[in-house]
This record gives C-alpha cells, structure tokens and sequence, in this order.
C-alpha cells in the first residue's frame, strides 16, 4: 500500500516540473517576441554592456538613402542617387541643409568615451580619444591657414589698398589715438600738412628736457611728431623714424629749441639740435637746405620794426641784400601750418611757408617703413593732411624716381674692356644704404673717369 502512494506521489511531481518548464519556455517565447521589436526601433546602440538606455550613448539615427550616399563620397557625390521606389514625397523624411566646410566635415567628439576602465579595451579607447582631439585641433590650424591665404588674397586683389591722400580731422585724429594710418608709406615728393595750436606752458616738477633742483619746477610746453613704423618687431617699441620736438619752454638751455632724432630698434641716435644759428658753410646740406634755419634767440619785441625796415629798403630800391631773421616758427596758443615733404635726400619742414629744418636719412630707414604719423605733447590738432603717398608698393618708387634723375644715374658701360666690376648687393628697402654709395665713393673721380663698372643687385 505504502509502495503505490509513493509512486503516485513521484509521477504527480513529474507532471508538476514538466508543466513549470512548459510555463517557463512559454514566458522566455513571449519576452523573446517582445524584446525583439525593442532592440530594431531603438537601435543597437542603447544596448550596452553595463545595460540599457545608458544615457552617455547616443542612438545611431537612420536616414535617407539620398543622405547616406552624399555622406559615403563627399568630394565625388554620385551622378544618380539612389531612391526608393514607390514611395510617396510626403513620406520621405525631411532633408536638413548642413554647412560642410572647406577641408572637412568631421565632426568628432571624444567627450563620451569611458576610459575609466581597467581593461584592455578602455585602453584602445583612449589613445583613440587622443587620437580624435589630435586630429580635430590640426583640422582647425589647417582651416585657419586657409582662411588666412585666402584674406591675403583677397589684400592683393585690392586696388585701393594705397590711397593717393589721407585727410583727418582732430576730433578723429583723437578718437584713432593721436595716429593717422599710412598704408604704404611713403615715397619722394610725399608731404604731410599739419594744422595746430601749441597750448599754454604748464609747470612740472620733474621734466624729461631740463636740470632742476629738489623742489624746483618748470614751465614746460613742448610737442613731439613722429613717423612711426607700425610694423614692429614682437617685444619692442614701435622705431622713430624721425622725432621732431619742438620745444617752445623747458629746455636746459633756457632757449626754444627744434631736437631732430630717430630711434631704431629701441636705441636712440644722436641727436640732433637746432637752436636758432644757421648751420655752418661748411656742414652738409640736404637736398640744398641747410639743416638749420636762423631765428631770432632773444625775446624782445624788435621783430614788427625789422620787418618795417625790411620793407623800406625793399621800396627804395637798395641794391645790397638785407638779412631778415625770423621769430622762433611756434608760439604759445598761436595756429601754425606745418608741413613734411619727403625729399631725395632727406625730411624737410616747412612751418607758414618758410623753410625751418632740414633732417637727412639715417641708416635702417625707409621711405616706406614710415607707416603712421603720431602727434603728442602740448598740442591741439586741428586738422591733418597727406597727399602725394605711393599708390603702389614704395619699394619701386624710388627707383623710377632715379631712372628719371640724370644726376645719380650710372654712367654707361663702356666699348672696351672692363678693368673693375664692383657688385653691392642691397635689399629691397634699403634705398638710403644706396644713395649713400651714390653719394660718397660712387661719385669719385677714379670710378667717374677709369674703366670701372658699379651694379647694385637688390634682392
């Protein structure tokens, strides 16, 4: 009896593990068909190892046909897209516009690689996440060379890139910080007219322009014009090419003074002074100007009666020269007109007509380094005015100026045979470095008269 219960007990608990293995095979069939319609709709990419939805992954979007094929050939798109047949226009998907760039679309973002991990494959993704970093920061240095070349293009194919005048008023000349812009430069016959007022003399306790005592102060009225060279070397000033100080109250020698300097490579030259005496007979003149003018060095009011006498004598008809000396060309709260002409051989200013200063090239200067004009100091600006600039590159101003100049021309080669060939070699900008060789052994009798031939080969 005991026997029959226990096989009726192991036969019901068969059935009982065969009906739970039916149920669980039916269960895995139903998650199975409902699983697998999840993973088509969302994509392969939100399966992860760690789970699903990991929000760090981003789903791979299907698109167009048409999209999939620009994208495969980019440089060479094909001639006929693919489509799908049958389908209607309201059912394709939409087509967004993207702005591709010139050298590339890449768009790598290395952000979302996990490279916390400490197995091998978390590895391989960090050498390719440098990998990508690498890449898209030599992709942005080379679109940037090529959006540099492409500017420098476009500067070339300007034609007005070299104004023929520049004018400007004051209250510009002070909202562009005291600088007028000259593009090229300039080039012989270039002149720069300037209109302005001196202001009043103010005290200073510590002037750069005289010796005082502890506790001492000066009436100080001074104003500096410089030519500039805007295109400067990285970590220095820009040079001076020239550096005209007049200074009307203030100097050490107690006298109105004209300092005439340039400043190259942050190193000032010697500088040179102009204190009312004529230069002398035997200094050398520029462009045939002296360097220095006459004026009148002492303060007295005797200047309206010579100028009266001046003109008596001129009435009478007197046959001997008369003399006349001038007042110092500035004057406190007086308008004046200055005017900087760029000659052969050097600077020349005029201030109301008269001829004042004359300032020769110094070596490592150019007509056209000089590419701004600054004005500072004790000074109001009413208006500025630059005519006659280059509108061309200056290098080869200069040079048709000579070719039209029968005077620094080199004499011709001659019929016979050539005892001395002398070859200077020259670059392009240093037009002062040649009228310097012009002007000095060039012009010796030996070289003018004897069988001996001087190029230069600018480069």
């Amino acid at each position: 009896m005991k026997r029959a219960k226990l096989d009726l007990f192991v036969s019901l608990s068969r059935k009982r593990s065969i009906q739970i293995l039916i149920c669980v095979g039916l269960l895995y069939i139903l998650l199975v068909s409902l699983e697998v319609p999840f993973v088509f709709k969302a994509g392969f990419s939100a399966v992860t190892p760690d789970g699903f939805n990991d929000p760090l992954s981003k789903p791979f979007a299907l698109e167009s046909e048409e999209e999939l094929a620009r994208k495969e050939a980019p440089i060479r798109p094909l001639k006929n897209p693919f489509r799908v047949p049958n389908q209607s226009p309201k059912s394709r998907p939409e087509r967004r516009i993207r702005e591709y760039k010139i050298l590339s679309s890449l768009d790598v973002d290395g952000s979302i690689v996990n490279i916390t991990g400490k197995d091998g494959f978390s590895g391989i993704l960090k050498h390719a996440k440098e990998a990508f970093e690498l890449g898209k920061k030599l992709w942005e240095e080379l679109e940037l060379g090529s959006d540099d070349q492409n500017s420098d293009r476009k500067v070339e194919n300007r034609t007005e890139s070299c104004p023929h005048s520049i004018s400007m008023s004051g209250t510009e000349f002070w909202e562009k910080n005291r600088m007028m812009v000259l593009p090229c430069g300039l080039t012989l016959g270039s002149h720069i007219t300037v209109v302005g007022k001196p202001k009043k003399a103010h005290p200073e306790q510590d002037p750069k322009i005289s010796l005082l005592k502890e506790g001492q102060q000066a009436m100080v009225s001074q104003f500096m014009m410089e030519l500039q060279g805007l295109k400067t070397v990285d970590g220095e000033d820009p040079p001076r090419i020239l550096h005209y100080n007049p200074r009307l109250k203030g100097d050490w020698s107690g006298k109105p003074v004209i300092e005439q300097n340039t400043c190259y490579r942050m190193q000032w030259g010697l500088a040179h002074r102009c204190e009312g005496w004529k230069s002398k007979a035997d200094e050398e003149n520029v462009d045939d100007h002296v360097k220095c003018e006459k004026w009148i060095r002492d303060d007295d009011d005797h200047s309206e009666s010579s100028k009266v006498t001046w003109w008596l004598n001129r009435l009478i008809g007197r046959t001997k020269k008369v003399t006349f000396d001038w007042p110092f060309p500035f004057a406190e709260e007086k308008l004046f007109v200055l005017t900087l002409s760029a000659g052969l051989e050097g600077y020349h200013i005029y201030v109301d007509g008269r001829h004042v200063t004359s300032f020769p090239y110094r070596t490592g200067f150019a007509l056209e380094d000089a590419t701004g004009l600054s004005l500072n100091g004790d000074l109001d600006v009413h208006s500025i005015f630059a005519a006659s600039l280059p509108t061309s590159h200056p290098n080869f101003s200069p040079q048709r100026h000579l070719d039209m100049s029968t005077e620094w021309k080199a004499p011709p080669l001659p019929n016979g045979p050539v005892e001395l060939f002398i070859g200077i070699l020259s670059a392009g900008n240093h037009f002062a470095e040649r009228m310097a060789v012009r002007m000095s052994w060039m012009r010796h009798k030996l070289v003018q008269s004897s069988n001996v031939v001087a190029r230069f080969f600018v480069a």
